[in-house]
């Protein structure tokens, strides 16, 4: 197995600078996802890792190798794409067996290898298929085979869920997770699913414009993200943002600040006063973090409500316009639509942005 390491590593396409200076470490044995919009650059970085794109500066290391003009087969990695890629006129047995016969192998190392893949990955009644006999999820499943026999110190994937209906999705993410905690590879993942990231990595890399926006683990990113797009981009649905009109310290609460909301109510946070800009500050809760109550600071008009079995969501217009998705507490009567109704915000988990999109955390909030 392998490390990766990446030093200011950009890409450019004539004129167009996609990737500037970018620099990560992925630790031997980790799930890295690099997680982002499209076209903020996670695919070229893939492709690039991979030796199937010009690195336009900085350098790639896999292990303590420098592979930056490494052409793909001599960089111990092998990689899974969005499509299967497999050949359709060979067996699931050959389709296995055809890069490692390329590269030499000895026939009973092959079958060994074979052997192996087939049982961590359910294929062995498969064998002697070939792919036009196969559902969507068992093809993949053989194109993961086929990076396994390979036995590379790292595995790469490109979307490999995207073709997948959702309930099958469901079961090759956690297909994926048990693969890398009995291979312990080292296993680079893209994707623009916030779901598949939050599932499988042990970190994930947010990133947008081509450059990285926070690298943390599932948890931090959701309970502490760095940025505005983080924390929008995280979620489902996402954190809901409310835009501040004035700033003042609480009384005897150490320096913490309270915030003007629209409608002229406030809310006492626990975000520090110090530090804090005069103006220009966005009040950032996610929805399990925002409740319907006849005493909360917020107001708004009532244009949705969902019904979603284990929640319910109400979707409000505050008086300024600013659109906020609250969750109707278990046992209450879920209000009606264009109802205006008031909302509780949990200040423990409530954040503070500025025009930056930096983030300011509460102090109690959990890492």
């Amino acid at each position: 197995m392998a490390g990766l390491k990446l030093e200011n590593v950009c890409k450019r396409y004539g004129a167009v600078q996609v990737i500037e200076k970018l620099s990560l470490d992925v630790a031997d044995g980790e799930f890295v996802v690099f997680l982002g919009p499209s076209g903020c650059g996670k695919t070229s970085l893939l492709r690039m890792v991979a030796g199937l794109e010009e690195v336009s500066g900085g350098r790639i290391l896999i292990g303590e190798r420098d592979v930056t003009t490494a052409p793909p087969g001599q960089r111990n990695l092998a990689m899974v794409f969005q499509h299967y890629a497999l050949y359709p006129h060979m067996t699931v047995r050959d389709n296995l067996a055809f890069g490692l016969k390329n590269l030499g192998v000895p026939a009973d190392e092959i079958a060994r290898r074979i052997t192996e893949s087939a049982r961590m990955l359910e294929l062995a009644a498969l064998l002697d298929r070939k792919p036009g006999q196969l559902s969507g999820g068992q093809r993949q499943r053989v194109a993961i085979g086929r990076a396994v026999v390979k036995e590379p110190g790292i595995f790469l994937f490109d979307e490999p869920l995207s073709n997948l209906d959702a309930a099958l999705r469901g079961r090759t993410r956690l297909e994926l997770a048990q693969l890398h905690q009995r291979l312990g590879a080292t296993m680079v993942f893209v994707t623009h699913d916030q779901i598949e990231a939050m599932t499988l990595a042990t970190r994930i890399v947010v990133m947008k414009g081509g450059a990285i926006e926070q690298v943390a683990t599932p948890a931090e990113l959701y309970r502490r993200p760095a940025t505005k797009f983080v924390a929008s981009f995280i979620g489902t649905p996402g954190m809901g943002f409310v835009p501040v009109s004035g700033v003042s310290a609480a009384s005897g609460e150490g320096g913490l600040a309270v915030v003007t909301v629209p409608g002229g109510g406030t809310v006492a946070t626990r975000v520090p006063l110090g530090g804090l800009p005069a103006s220009g500050l966005v009040l950032g809760v996610r929805p399990e973090n925002l409740r319907v109550s006849a005493d909360g600071p917020l107001r708004g008009r009532v244009a949705l409500v969902e019904f979603l079995g284990e929640r319910t969501l109400a979707h409000l217009v505050l008086g300024d316009g600013t659109a906020l998705i609250a969750t109707v507490p278990a046992g209450a009567v879920s209000p009606r639509m264009g109802e205006h109704v008031a909302v509780a915000v949990d200040v423990a988990e409530a954040h503070l942005f500025d025009e930056a999109g930096r983030a300011y955390h509460a102090l109690e909030a959990i890492a």
